[in-house]
């Protein structure tokens, strides 16, 4: 890299799932972003040679989806390459999804159904040791809205965070490579545009419940998981 700015490959599998505050916190951090939204016919980079780290966001497709999103592939094999290169990868929901097939494991439909809303951290006790998480103990909700899950890990996982009923919310699945189950990155506004896209999926009433508690715990939100973006641009 000729600027001193970390380069920050970001790939975006929709419209509606931008890396909006994720992405207005790590350009504050001094990253430069280069967004990649190969659903529209945007080129992904053969190698990250060209990036300092990496960011996969979420989508409403499948990790396993292939044959219908043929960018998640190539989204894979640069996941192998981060590992290959030691580049920091940070996968988001979906994104944390496809980094955990890529490096062996496995996602599929979370038999408990939909996770929803706003979800309790169950930091375990690697996370207070975690380069990338280590300081985010105190932050003690985050926001979830996935029907998928991984459900076995590559070798050499370290779960960071778990759900009250156990599955995964944030592993380091190798050395400089990270995933959340969660969304740091959404606000209800974005979270509104998701369920309108469903709207007779929910009952009367659930989702302006929803948004209405994730908007009033706006300002712990920001607090809590701006520092994962500033921990994520500053990591070697």
């Amino acid at each position: 890299m000729t600027s001193s700015a970390r380069h920050v490959l970001v790939v975006q599998h929709q419209d509606d799932c931008p890396p909006a505050m994720v992405g207005d916190w790590l350009v504050e951090a001094g990253c430069v972003l280069d967004v990649r939204r190969p659903y529209a016919g945007d080129a992904l980079p053969d190698d990250l040679s060209g990036h300092d780290t990496f960011v996969v966001l979420g989508g409403s497709m499948g990790a396993n989806d292939d044959a219908d999103h043929p960018w998640l592939a190539p989204t894979k094999d640069l996941v192998r390459d981060a590992v290959e290169r030691r580049t920091p990868t940070l996968g988001i929901c979906l994104g944390h999804q496809l980094v955990a097939v890529a490096l062996g494991g496995a996602a599929a439909r979370n038999p408990r159904g939909q996770q929803l809303g706003l979800l309790a951290m169950g930091w375990t006790d690697d996370a207070g040791h975690d380069d990338l998480m280590g300081d985010l103990l105190d932050t003690n909700v985050a926001v979830q809205w996935n029907d998928d899950i991984v459900t076995d890990v590559p070798a050499g996982t370290v779960v960071l965070a778990r759900t009250p009923e156990g599955e995964i919310q944030a592993a380091r699945f190798a050395p400089s490579i990270w995933g959340v189950q969660l969304h740091p990155e959404v606000d209800d506004r974005i979270l509104k545009e998701w369920a309108d896209e469903d709207p007779n999926r929910y009952a009367e009433g659930v989702i302006d419940e929803v948004l209405a508690r994730i908007a009033a715990a706006r300002e712990d939100l920001v607090a809590g998981w701006r520092p994962l973006a500033r921990a994520f641009a500053s990591l070697p």
